[in-house]
């Protein structure tokens, strides 16, 4: 079995600015559902600092997923072809601003915890308004499937978030329902894609490689509320799980968006 904290050196190279402009609507949806994916995913980030936990890896993991969502930004802006589309990003846009200035407009606290979880709750709802828009305009079967698998991502990163928002603590009962509201809805998406008969041979073997992953992350996601729960040791790979399956929920993504049928 791969040593999971080498897993993760892999995983801190997906937001890497090398993606090409949008190219078609499949490549839009995946690209709009990685903005839900990297609002929860910097939020994550910001309690994983506060925490100290893998202070750097958090750090590398912030700086380089706000350079991912404002270069897709643009990206799906300039790609927007309607009246809608265009109001959605223009109102993503606004929300980006106020959101990147609790990230880093200073040290994350406690004090801001409650404003941060308010404002990237409000970036993931219009990333995820827009990603249904692109979808609405898709005539291709696997649409929906790039959506789902592309909401996988965003659900690895909201549990890893509420669950550390919950040790923090901040809100609590709220963070716990949450996370708990993202597992159910992640486990039944995967038996759906797992299920769709467009999942390829290849498909199927990452989603296998990713269940794997979410056997180590759902131990670790166990253990809140636990005495288990509260070393650094706990919070870490709580940490380190969400980013392997997000890198495995990530390539499943890429390969229904690169479907011709």
């Amino acid at each position: 079995m791969p040593n999971r904290r080498h897993l993760l050196l892999s995983t801190l190279s997906l937001p890497a600015l090398s993606y090409a402009q949008v190219i078609d609507l499949s490549d839009a949806i995946n690209k709009a559902g990685r903005q839900r994916m990297l609002s929860q995913r910097m939020a994550k980030a910001w309690f994983a600092l506060l925490l100290q936990v893998d202070s750097s890896q958090a750090k590398l993991v912030m700086d380089r997923s706000m350079a991912l969502f404002e270069k897709q930004l643009a990206e799906l802006k300039a790609y927007s072809s309607t009246a809608d589309l265009r109001l959605t990003y223009q109102q993503l846009e606004a929300a980006w601003s106020e959101f990147k200035v609790v990230l880093v407009g200073q040290a994350p606290s406690r004090d801001n915890a409650a404003k941060l979880l308010e404002l990237d709750g409000t970036v993931l709802r219009l990333a995820n308004q827009g990603t249904g828009q692109f979808e609405a305009l898709s005539t291709r079967p696997a649409g929906r499937l790039v959506n789902m698998a592309g909401r996988q991502r965003m659900l690895s990163q909201r549990m890893a978030k509420f669950y550390l928002a919950s040790v923090t603590p901040v809100a609590i009962d709220a963070s716990r329902a949450e996370l708990a509201k993202a597992r159910t809805e992640f486990l039944a998406a995967m038996n759906t894609l797992k299920a769709a008969p467009e999942a390829t041979v290849r498909i199927k073997e990452e989603i296998a490689l990713a269940e794997m992953q979410w056997v180590f992350f759902d131990i670790s996601l166990q253990k809140l509320g636990t005495t288990a729960a509260t070393s650094l040791k706990a919070h870490s790979d709580v940490f380190v799980a969400s980013e392997n399956v997000l890198s495995s929920m990530d390539r499943v993504t890429a390969m229904y968006a690169a479907m011709q049928s």
